[in-house]
């Protein structure tokens, strides 16, 4: 019987009617990794032995009634900056390429506690620092509808593993749209949820306030479950928001009526590839069809968070890998005399070339002299995008816009210009500046027969509206179904 067609929920369903077993279906998708995965790089870490073992124990719980989630014993895999605990967790680089966690994430444990069985951890840039997944220590990660461009990051081994059909579901992070983007560059569903909805305990820390962790699954409705999941207060994170709990049974449906959504016109300017404008606009009208009331509207501001964002980020990256620095756990270069010839020679050695360039660019900003002038602006600007978005939801329950300017584009192309690479946010950072949820679903195909996502964003802790318009733009389209034809 094949499974690769199948939905995360779908292959739940046929686990508890016994027509598969989850040791039968985790060999499969093991088969399907071993057979792809030399071509695409999604994973870094392969747990076999540990994933066919937990299988027949997750099997024996549903067998017994002591599992019953709709979710159990489906295969799932992990992106490398959630700590999962004694397998390694390496954030894509050689700083940790030999870190096995004493815990586990608390995302992680829940979704073990419901029955999840974990086959691996994914690829990513390094310390989720970059738009491409190209900062890897361990390689590019390619992208299934054409293993020559990228799989957009940084959790592209996420989406990659999704888009190939090598696992179920998996866990991503989303610091400025690495969920998000690289959905959109491989066809795939994801959601980012409301800042502080999923604990960020277990989750290697690039840019603390920005940092969260969210779902990637082949449509919204698998990802809406694994929100369900993970979702809700953690004491070990003080930063996740008490009482929060989500239930989208309430959201599959195809009647938008009442709905309005807002179309910022200052998205869909210069800077936008046509071949992306052209499929969301026509996402935008189906979902006029379904009865969402579409209408324009300007958000200017939101043109100034690629550089807040960037001040922002750094800067809390710059104080968050302070910590890494050859001594206490991690990467150790051996060259040298001395604490301070350790503490260089490690760091040099162990971070890759954008990792440094973000500590730098944050230790700039928040350098004596240059505190106020960059560091303090950006947050002020990150005020003013907040206040913009409160204005506009007052107005409209969700606002549409394109994910990324361009289709995924050939691995290389960019690698070599920063700044290039960095507009690639524009529509996705300042969704994490106002800690906001936003969801990318698949709509169209553009140059060359490459995917396109659209992307729905919403006022904080109301991600029930985005599965909502999602979930029946989906129904009414088939774009999610849609497979490269490459892997």
């Amino acid at each position: 019987m094949a499974f690769n067609d199948k939905t995360a929920l779908e292959l739940g369903q046929m686990i508890k009617n016994k027509e598969v077993s989850s040791k039968e279906l985790t060999a499969e998708f093991i088969k399907d990794i071993k057979a792809k995965d030399k071509d695409i790089n999604a994973f870094i870490t392969v747990c076999e032995d540990e994933a066919l073992k937990r299988a027949e124990e997750v099997q024996a719980k549903i067998d017994s009634g002591e599992l019953t989630g709709a979710l159990a014993g489906v295969p799932m895999a992990v992106k490398d900056n959630i700590c999962t605990k004694d397998i390694l967790t390496t954030c894509g680089s050689k700083m940790l390429s030999n870190f096995k966690p004493p815990y586990s994430a608390t995302a992680y444990t829940k979704l073990t506690d419901m029955g999840a069985v974990m086959l691996g951890k994914l690829n990513m840039d390094e310390f989720a620092m970059g738009g491409s997944t190209e900062t890897s220590y361990f390689g590019a990660a390619h992208n299934p509808w054409d293993l020559d461009r990228v799989t957009g990051g940084s959790s592209g081994g996420s989406a990659a593993a999704v888009a190939a059909e090598e696992c179920a579901y998996a866990l991503g992070s989303d610091t400025g749209g690495s969920i998000r983007q690289p959905c959109s560059f491989c066809s795939v569903s994801g959601i980012k949820p409301t800042y502080g909805a999923v604990s960020r305990y277990g989750l290697v820390a690039f840019a603390s306030s920005l940092d969260q962790i969210g779902p990637v699954g082949r449509d919204i409705k698998d990802c809406a479950s694994v929100l369900e999941v993970i979702a809700g207060h953690d004491s070990a994170d003080q930063t996740s928001i008490k009482n929060t709990h989500f239930d989208f049974s309430d959201c599959y449906t195809t009647d938008l009526s009442g709905m309005k959504i807002g179309l910022p016109k200052n998205y869909f300017g210069e800077g936008l590839d046509e071949d992306v404008k052209v499929p969301v606009l026509e996402a935008a009208k189906e979902l006029e069809k379904l009865g969402a009331k579409i209408e324009e509207f300007e958000l200017p501001i939101v043109d100034y968070a690629v550089p807040a964002y960037y001040v922002v980020a750094c800067a809390e990256a710059s104080s968050n890998l302070s910590r890494y620095d050859g001594v206490k756990y991690g990467y150790r270069s051996d060259k040298g005399e001395g604490l301070l010839d350790v503490y260089y020679n490690s760091r040099s050695e162990g971070f890759g070339m954008e990792v440094k360039r973000r500590i730098m660019l944050g230790s700039f900003v928040l350098s004596s002299g240059y505190y106020d002038a960059y560091y303090k602006k950006g947050l002020q600007v990150r005020r003013l995008i907040k206040n913009s978005f409160n204005d506009a939801f007052g107005k409209y329950d969700m606002i549409l816009s394109p994910v990324a300017p361009t289709v995924a584009y050939k691995i290389g192309e960019n690698s070599s210009d920063p700044l290039k690479m960095y507009l690639g946010d524009i529509y996705t950072v300042s969704v994490n500046l106002a800690g906001l949820p936003g969801v990318s679903v698949p709509c169209g195909f553009g140059k060359d027969g490459m995917p396109v996502g659209l992307q729905l964003i919403g006022n904080t802790f109301e991600e029930a509206k985005l599965v909502k318009a999602a979930y029946a733009f989906q129904q009414a389209t088939d774009f999610h179904k849609k497979k490269g034809g490459k892997v």
